[in-house]
């Protein structure tokens, strides 16, 4: 019998990176992000039949625009398990901002709107729509609460409540914390992401 899939469905920089390795330690093959040359227009288009056909060789999926199709996921993925990455919503923000600053992207239009396609003097719509996709999701599996799992991985949810959650056996390793600010300062780190943006891989994980 096939395991259930698995869907982060948290926003970036709330630990989605971290998950990713977790997963993979798991023995979990995870998608990352996908469409990620697309148009915000396209994504609202076709992002769900994208999403759920890619899905079909993997087993988990984190990053954009996964959260946004959590429920068109559920439907054609009946029995699987979905998975919350929260932190407080002003340092995600500037975790956001900082990343991208005034560099308007397509997901970010496609997310937070075509006038909010950069963080930087978009703060009330970033916090706004960050708030609404935590009480959606919170809404949508109220009456199914064996399907959700809500993580804070700042305030040091790890192995206990993922393994938990899966059904799994806590590996012995310490649970990966990944791209924290101190590891984007590090000329290896710049020049992998650097390398990675040029070649524009369609299912590296996005590292956001």
């Amino acid at each position: 019998m096939a395991r259930a899939k698995i869907f982060c469905i948290g926003f970036q920089k709330t630990g989605t990176t971290s998950l990713y390795a977790a997963l993979t330690t798991l023995g979990y093959r995870t998608a990352a992000v996908v469409g990620r040359d697309w148009s915000a227009e396209r994504l609202a288009a076709e992002g769900a039949a994208l999403c759920i056909e890619t899905m079909r060789n993997f087993d988990a999926a984190q990053d954009m625009p996964w959260p946004v199709f959590f429920r068109e996921l559920d439907a054609a993925y009946p029995g699987s398990k979905f998975i919350l990455t929260l932190r407080d919503a002003d340092r995600w923000f500037s975790s956001i901002e900082g990343h991208f600053g005034a560099n308007a992207g397509e997901m970010q239009a496609f997310v937070y709107g075509r006038d909010a396609a950069a963080p930087a003097g978009n703060r009330q719509r970033y916090l706004d729509v960050y708030a609404r996709h935590e009480r959606d999701v919170r809404a949508y599996f109220a009456d199914r609460p064996g399907d959700l799992l809500v993580m804070d991985l700042e305030r040091g949810d790890g192995w206990a409540e993922l393994c938990g959650f899966l059904g799994l056996a806590v590996p012995s390793e310490p649970f990966p914390v990944k791209n924290r600010s101190s590891d984007r300062k590090t000329l290896s780190f710049r020049i992998r992401r650097k390398i990675g943006l040029l070649l524009g891989r369609y299912l590296a994980p996005e590292r956001i």
